[in-house]
């Protein structure tokens, strides 16, 4: 019972946690409301936003609902215990109860040294002189363990009350949540209303959209290339290198200046030999650098401090409109005003593009796997530059147009993408 009650509270004290972060999450999520509503001029950057926030909502409900039942598991075996208290401190006080007064009535001293001196032997004389201690010995434990139960059963008591008012303040607080709710998803209906007027204009600004990503994916998709290419053509050259510099050392008569043309003239073949553009060929400092990045995946650190995804991998989609599909490479995370965006692991800067006059990006090489921040205003690093884990690369846009500041962030095997909220730590 004792070990049922230690992982019951381990578990309360979990939840509460995940409570205060959700509860966390959910202001985040109002200031970015309150940012968007000052800024926005169509209602969909709301609506995602005020989903996410309905979304947390629902989790805190759930959470709280959890503690709930914890507590009222606890509650019942508390109640248990004083019950069994209860009847242990009965039987306990019906036999101390006789024992007194079977000691009231032998209690002088003149029975207790006839009981002594009537007996038979000398040994037997000393057993009834230690039974007669043992029985003393035997009540004042009695009223002990009768004092110590008495104790126990006070403490049982205050607790199971601390735990009543403190589920009475569980159930109201999911009352009041869920009446928040319950006024966030009309708040939604209604955006939802709003946004269905305007059909054209979203279908419109969607295709804009749509094109202007695939451009970009495009660009990218080539500068993954070349970046493969680069890295196939060094790794070929310092192969050709190697194996000409054993070559002149194998023969002794080749002297030093002999020794460099023949390494330069490998360099030169090694350069003009075609090379793989879609697969990186890893030498063994790579190997180990894409086989660390790939061991941790799913515990990779989110590309922002804070902030939650709005628009999911692959094909999506519309929030409003079904028939609607949007294809994303990446992921879009929507995070707070003025935010930067950071590695999720350590490697090289392949590239920073200029996606458009406003739009910069950054790609890290992480052995044969490739890490793209998109939707950047500033950057911080340079082409070559090593970084460490969560190393800030540059500051993330906020859109003039709809005020939210959001990063694309994408993952490629080669030229293979997949979806990055599978290698991000569960928030």
């Amino acid at each position: 019972m004792t070990s049922v009650l230690w992982s019951q509270s381990s578990q309360q004290e979990k939840l509460e946690q995940r409570k205060l972060q959700i509860q966390q999450e959910i202001r985040d999520n109002e200031k970015l409301l309150q940012s968007v509503k000052s800024k926005e001029k169509s209602a969909m950057g709301i609506y995602s936003i005020q989903k996410n926030k309905i979304r947390l909502k629902e989790i805190l409900i759930n959470t709280t609902e959890k503690q709930t039942k914890l507590l009222g598991n606890d509650m019942y075996i508390n109640q248990m215990k004083i019950n069994k208290l209860n009847k242990e401190l009965l039987i306990l006080k019906e036999d101390y109860g006789k024992m007194i007064v079977k000691s009231y009535k032998s209690r002088s001293e003149q029975s207790r040294a006839m009981f002594i001196l009537s007996s038979e032997t000398f040994l037997q004389a000393y057993k009834r002189a230690q039974y007669l201690k043992q029985y003393t010995n035997f009540r004042k434990a009695q009223g002990e363990e009768i004092n110590s139960k008495s104790k126990d059963l006070i403490t049982f008591n205050n607790k199971l009350q601390v735990q009543k008012v403190a589920k009475q303040k569980l159930l109201v607080e999911n009352v009041k949540e869920r009446s928040v709710l319950e006024k966030e998803k009309q708040e939604q209906e209604k955006l939802v209303n709003a946004i269905k007027k305007d059909k054209n204009k979203i279908v419109s600004d969607i295709r804009k959209k749509q094109r202007e990503s695939k451009t970009i994916d495009r660009q990218i998709d080539r500068l993954i290339r070349e970046a493969i290419a680069e890295a196939n053509r060094k790794a070929a050259i310092e192969k050709a290198k190697a194996k000409a510099l054993a070559l002149a050392n194998s023969t002794k008569s080749t002297s030093k200046s002999e020794t460099k043309e023949a390494v330069r003239e490998a360099e030169k073949e090694a350069a003009k030999d075609p090379v793989s553009s879609s697969r990186i060929e890893l030498t063994p400092e790579s190997k180990l650098i894409a086989d660390s990045f790939r061991s941790n995946r799913g515990s990779l650190p989110w590309p922002v401090e804070k902030g939650f995804v709005s628009l999911g991998y692959g094909n999506q989609a519309h929030p409003i409109y079904s028939s609607l599909v949007i294809h994303n490479s990446g992921i879009e995370i929507t995070t707070n005003d003025g935010a930067d965006a950071r590695a999720v692991f350590g490697g090289e800067v392949a590239s920073v593009m200029l996606l458009s006059p406003i739009n910069k990006a950054v790609m890290i090489q992480h052995g044969d796997y490739f890490t793209v921040y998109q939707n950047l205003s500033s950057v911080n690093v340079s082409k070559g530059d090593k970084v460490s884990i969560k190393q800030v690369l540059g500051r993330i846009r906020t859109s003039g147009e709809t005020g939210k500041t959001v990063l694309k962030f994408t993952i490629a095997q080669n030229t293979s993408y997949s979806d990055p909220k599978g290698w991000l730590s569960p928030k």
